[in-house]
Formats: C-alpha cells, structure tokens, sequence
C-alpha cells in the first residue's frame, strides 16, 4: 500500500512540475513536516543562478530554529541576496513555523503545514506571507515529498500578484551518510489568472543528500542540487546547498 502510495505521489510530482512554472529563489530548499521537540539547529542555505542572457545572481540565509514541541518547529532567518550587476546585500527576515499534523510513519503520508512571515527590507513590498501543506510518503529506502504553496504580499504599496508554488523532490535513502534522488521547483503566477500560453519557468536536476554525526544529539545535515531550466524563461543553471546544524 505505502509502495503504491509513494509511487503515485512520485508520478504526480513529476507530472505537475513538468507542466507548471518555476519562480524559486536560487536557494530555495525542500520544507518537510517532521518536527523533533527540543531540537535547536543552525540553518545556512546558499544558491546561485546563471540566467539565459550570461548574469548570475545568488541568494544566502542564515537562521536559528527550535523545535517548541512534539509538533510546532519554528525559525529566524537573516536573508541576503545578489543581484547581477549589484554586490552582496541583506534582503529580509523570514519567521518560518513548521506543524506536523500526523504522527511520522502511522498513515500512508505524513502531513504537514507551513506558515512563513517575511519582512523585506524595501518596505513598500508589505509583508510577504507563505503557506500551504507539507506531504511525505515512505516506502522501504525511498521517500518523496511534494509541497504546494501559497505565496502572497499583504500591506504592501507596490502590486503583486499571489502565485502557488511547488516544490517535491524523490530520493534514495541508501545510507545515512549518503542519498540521492531528484529535486523541483515551481510556481503558477498570477495563479488565478495563469494559462498554458504564458511565461513558464521550470527547473529541476539531481540532489544528494547526507548526515554526519558529531555527537548523541548533534548532527551535521546537507543537501545539495544541480537544477537545470527548461524554458526561454528559466535560469539555465541553479546550483544549491543547504547545511544544517542540529544540537
């Protein structure tokens, strides 16, 4: 039943990002609905794209979390961005809160809930808000996640539109220390307005992904992706990593 499960989630994932638009940060990162109460960990997330005409530009964050309780986790970004033709500046602050909904393993998926506030330095873009379910299935060696997400600016001088994001990936747990497996991103936007015609943008490559323990309860998490575009409208390149410190 969960072998079904997974593998109709992968499917579905691979079917709707192939036909839905990519709008994510270079270092945009996979959110997953396991909470652990009383983990303190370091987040650091780094991405940098290279766009159709020959520019790059990078995105970096850095922030501190703790897992409140059995189902509450929630974190405190600083984020920088570089902007081609621009050096390196600080960007926003993100409050990011992550719900489990569902005991890990009990049902064929996991659930989950993301509700992220961010404060952008420019403050004619308000406050950007995002949320939406976290879902995860498990199979023996293999996990996949997909995510869809609903992004929108409240309070904000500037217009913009709320577009629903996506983002899963499918992986490989061959050992702690090393998996490997795939990873997308996506978004549709304006979402109420968008159609097969307009400017897409799509990216998705091969992760890998590792654990290194340092201690009883501390850790040393990474992942890492080479996304490749697939659209006029998409980076051609985006390469990410995230490191994370859990104690």
């Amino acid at each position: 039943m969960r072998f079904i499960t997974t593998t109709g989630l992968a499917v579905a994932l691979c079917t709707v990002l192939l036909q839905t638009a990519v709008h994510a940060e270079p270092n945009d990162y996979i959110r997953t609905p396991s909470v652990e109460q009383g983990e303190k960990e370091i987040d650091f997330k780094w991405g940098s794209q290279k766009n159709k005409d020959g520019t790059r530009e990078s995105a970096t964050s850095i922030g501190l979390g703790y897992g409140v309780n059995s189902f509450w986790f929630t974190e405190v970004y600083a984020k920088y961005n570089r902007l081609p033709g621009e050096s390196n500046a600080f960007d926003a602050w993100e409050w990011e809160n992550r719900f489990q909904l569902t005991e890990t393993g009990k049902y064929p998926l996991d659930l989950g809930f993301l509700f992220e506030i961010e404060r952008p330095k420019n403050r004619a873009e308000g406050y950007e808000l995002t949320y939406g379910p976290l879902v995860q299935s498990e199979w023996g060696k293999i996990q996949a996640n997909v995510n869809v997400l609903i992004q929108k600016h409240v309070q904000a001088t500037t217009p913009f539109d709320t577009e629903m994001h996506y983002q899963g990936q499918v992986k490989y747990r061959q050992s702690e220390l090393f998996e490997w497996g795939a990873q997308a991103f996506g978004s549709v936007g304006p979402w109420d307005r968008w159609s097969p015609t307009a400017n897409q943008e799509k990216k998705f490559g091969p992760a890998v992904f590792g654990k290194i323990r340092t201690g009883t309860k501390q850790a040393i998490k990474w992942n890492a992706a080479l996304l490749h575009g697939t659209t006029n409208a998409s980076p051609q390149t985006t390469l990410r990593f995230q490191s994370e410190y859990e104690f």
